[in-house]
């Protein structure tokens, strides 16, 4: 693990200091619970399947540098010629006295124009973009984890809240009932209670199969087996800066990628104009022909002549080079754009969710705690219909669950912060 993995995996367990162990599945009761940290989740999905298939595209393409970075492979030529068909060759031994011109020579191809370390820095910077075609695979795969991390804590923590409001809308129901058999209260506000108390069982319901795809959705990208349970607090929000430091454009992966994709497309372009000039085939031959001179030494030059005859110089593979090269300029500022934009977008959501996280936390969560308590305190004392008791139960319910969605999205806001301005490099 880098310097800078290790500084951005203790930033994350500093924002998350306390560990609470995690609610049992109430769908499955006897399931021993497997508890698992942000940091094991994160550290789970750097060797996912996904990942596993960039990391295979990257392998391949050092592989292709391995290729590239050769000299043409001479050639070994034996032959037997002159073979005298209408007088015979003679006796004798067939290597030594026939009458047959044999020979044996090697043949080497002279690359000009520099080709060589032309394709060479193609495959390096096709190498060099896969390695950050990785880097971009394992920040998205991180970014997916924290996501179905919180979402699985989230869906923990509202099962927690509304058991409880299932268990006080039970209670509420049974008082009922029994009051409305000493006659202290109608039989329409027994039944509200009751409805209410079905209600509450439902959203239970309901949060429990939650929890469940979260869960399914985290052992999807981490692929770690067994009943999860995130066991980790909400790092706590707090007022940002107006203006969040930008990680610069140049250092995120995708750019990175993009960057050298362009880099090799002006190798390629410049091994295209490199076949104007035409490469040479250099030979040797020893020869043996009995009669006339049992050494004899051949030398010979091939080339091909390609631009001398005819007008094709090149033109297509040109062409094509110039278009790719175009092509991935182009990409690289789309690239630019995109990634300069997601910066921004992640200040943005990181500044309003942790504002917003705050309101709940500190303002509509207490009032609303506040004002339930005073609805309970009337209607047990007889000074409010249940109607009202029941609007201030679900103005409470609404505002606890939508305070953990709000401590779910910034904490998913801040993983993804801390990530791309992370921007770890293996």
């Amino acid at each position: 693990m880098s310097i800078q993995h290790w500084f951005f995996y203790a930033s994350l367990a500093l924002t998350l200091p306390a560990w609470a162990q995690a609610p049992a599945a109430p769908d499955a009761p006897n399931a021993p619970q497997i508890a698992v940290t942000l940091e094991q989740a994160l550290l789970a999905a750097r060797n996912n399947l996904d990942v596993s298939l960039t990391q295979r595209a990257f392998d391949a393409a050092r592989a292709d540098v391995l290729s590239a970075d050769r000299a043409p492979t001479p050639t070994l030529t034996a032959k037997a010629a002159s073979i005298d068909l209408q007088n015979g060759v003679g006796p004798g031994n067939a290597l030594r006295d026939k009458r047959i011109d044999k020979s044996i020579g090697f043949d080497w191809t002279l690359e000009r124009g520099n080709k060589r370390e032309l394709r060479t820095r193609s495959a390096q910077r096709a190498a060099q973009a896969a390695q950050a075609d990785l880097d971009e695979a394992l920040i998205q795969q991180q970014l997916a984890t924290a996501g179905a991390y919180y979402d699985l804590l989230a869906a923990q923590e509202r099962i927690t809240q509304v058991q409880a409001i299932a268990l006080s809308a039970g209670e509420l129901a049974r008082t009922a009932q029994r009051r409305l058999g000493a006659g202290d209260v109608s039989q329409q506000d027994a039944a509200r209670s009751d409805i209410e108390a079905q209600r509450a069982k439902a959203d239970l319901l309901a949060a429990q199969a939650e929890r469940a795809r979260a869960e399914l959705m985290l052992k999807q990208v981490t692929q770690l087996t067994g009943a999860l349970a995130a066991q980790a607090e909400w790092p706590a929000p707090a007022l940002l800066m107006p203006q969040l430091p930008e990680p610069p454009v140049d250092a995120r992966p995708d750019v990175r990628a993009a960057v050298q994709r362009a880099e090799a497309a002006q190798a390629v372009l410049e091994s295209a104009e490199a076949l104007r000039k035409n490469d040479l085939t250099l030979g040797t031959s020893f020869d043996h022909y009995p009669g006339t001179s049992n050494r004899l030494l051949e030398f010979r030059v091939q080339m091909p002549l390609a631009g001398l005859f005819g007008n094709y110089a090149y033109q297509g593979e040109l062409g094509r080079a110039t278009a790719q090269l175009a092509q991935a300029q182009d990409l690289l500022d789309k690239t630019r754009l995109s990634a300069a934009l997601d910066n921004r977008r992640l200040q943005q959501d990181l500044r309003a969710s942790s504002e917003r996280a705050l309101t709940y936390q500190n303002a509509i969560v207490p009032r609303a705690r506040q004002v339930a308590s005073m609805a309970e305190l009337a209607y047990s004392k007889g000074a409010m219909p249940l109607t009202d008791l029941l609007d201030a139960r679900r103005t409470l319910r609404a505002a606890l669950l939508e305070d953990v969605t709000t401590r779910a999205e910034h904490a998913r806001s801040l993983a993804a912060w801390q990530l791309r301005s992370a921007a770890p490099a293996l």
